[in-house]
């Protein structure tokens, strides 16, 4: 006799329950919890930003600044631009010269602009290594509450003082702020994404979703994913760990921080690029229009670099690369102020100054006419020293 195959049992005789295909899966939804779970999901997808706006307590105070752990938290700063926009009569906007790298948030230039000008409060809108084409990319996708506000917008020489600050070398490095260049074009020589984290930035800055979802991972796990963070922490909550309250800036004071740097010594050899084919230089020129296509009345502060630093040569070029920028700020009727070096002393580095330096150029600002007619509102000389 032949023996009959029997057939194979499916999981549910097995089990008694009803007769349904085997697969692998524990849980199986129905058809109306697949359609509730996806109402689930893109809802928060599209309200959850905001809503977390709601939740998330966020109220800076006069001398706030994006904490330095905040740098690359872009939702963060969308955030704090809607602020901004609402809560002072003024931003400053720029890299860590503006933000304050070797000073704590009471010795930095927004805040003695607050305090020499009496009735109006500026805002420390600067974010820490935010070169021109970062800026530009911040400002264009980011900032879109900057409108018809009152700008005071820095421009670093330091970015124009070789071909790798200039993002120009062909040979890969990390730069600052990689996601906030332009992805496709105008090509970067140095950035060397692969195309689908080109692609995945490019959409994040059209779907706030995304932006949300990296401004908790920065704030709340340490800039690491959530697979990342269970493995350096296999017995904490995750859910415990997103405790509401935002990192703060934890630099500390002045001296201390100058103590874990080095000041700058003697003067060094600088390979300046030229201006007209400078990449930062045209993404500066980029924010410019940006601010005022915006409706921002727009104020340039070149500077102040620190010439003392520099030899006979660096200085000739830096004189000709003045003489272009101010050119330029002329002809798109830009008001500007090119102030002359700080004293040596009151340098940390080739840019950035200690308190006493950012006070001085404050107090520089609020003497120049031309700042005083389109950040102060003011057409009266100022009051003599």
């Amino acid at each position: 006799m032949v023996k009959k195959e029997s057939k194979p049992k499916s999981a549910s005789a097995a089990t008694g329950g009803p007769d349904v295909p085997f697969g692998s899966n524990c849980v199986r939804l129905s058809r109306r919890e697949w359609i509730a779970a996806a109402i689930i999901l893109l809802a928060a997808f599209c309200f959850g930003p905001a809503l977390w706006e709601r939740i998330e307590k966020f109220e800076p105070g006069p001398d706030y600044r994006l904490p330095y752990a905040s740098g690359y938290d872009y939702w963060l700063y969308g955030r704090y631009c809607r602020w901004a926009h609402k809560n002072s009569d003024a931003l400053v906007i720029g890299d860590s010269v503006v933000w304050g790298h070797y000073v704590d948030t009471d010795g930095t230039l927004s805040h003695y602009l607050s305090r020499d000008s009496a009735d109006l409060r500026f805002a420390n809108m600067g974010v820490d290594g935010a070169h021109p084409a970062a800026l530009a990319g911040l400002l264009r996708y980011y900032g879109r509450a900057v409108t018809g506000r009152k700008v005071v917008l820095h421009l670093n020489p330091l970015w124009m003082t070789s071909k790798k600050q200039d993002l120009q070398t062909e040979k890969q490095f990390r730069f600052n702020h990689s996601r906030l260049v332009p992805q496709f074009f105008p090509r970067i020589p140095c950035y060397w994404a692969p195309y689908s984290k080109r692609l995945s930035v490019a959409i994040e800055r059209y779907l706030p979703f995304f932006a949300w979802t990296s401004h908790l991972r920065i704030s709340y796990f340490d800039s690491m994913d959530l697979p990342a963070w269970t493995v350096e922490h296999p017995y904490a909550n995750p859910l415990k760990a997103v405790t509401l309250v935002l990192p703060e800036d934890k630099r500390g004071k002045q001296d201390e921080i100058i103590g874990r740097g080095e000041r700058a010594a003697a003067p060094g050899g600088m390979d300046w690029v030229e201006l007209e084919g400078s990449l930062q230089w045209r993404f500066f020129r980029d924010s410019v229009k940006i601010l005022k296509a915006r409706g921002n009345t727009v104020f340039v502060l070149v500077g102040p670099f620190n010439e003392h630093r520099m030899g006979a040569e660096d200085l000739a070029v830096y004189r000709k690369i003045q003489g272009g920028i101010e050119t330029w700020l002329r002809q798109n009727d830009v008001p500007y102020f090119m102030p002359p070096a700080l004293p040596a002393a009151l340098y940390v580095d080739a840019s950035h100054p200690v308190a006493e330096g950012y006070a001085s150029l404050a107090a520089q600002l609020i003497r120049n006419a031309a700042f005083r007619s389109a950040i102060l509102g003011r057409s009266e000389s100022a009051p003599a020293d």
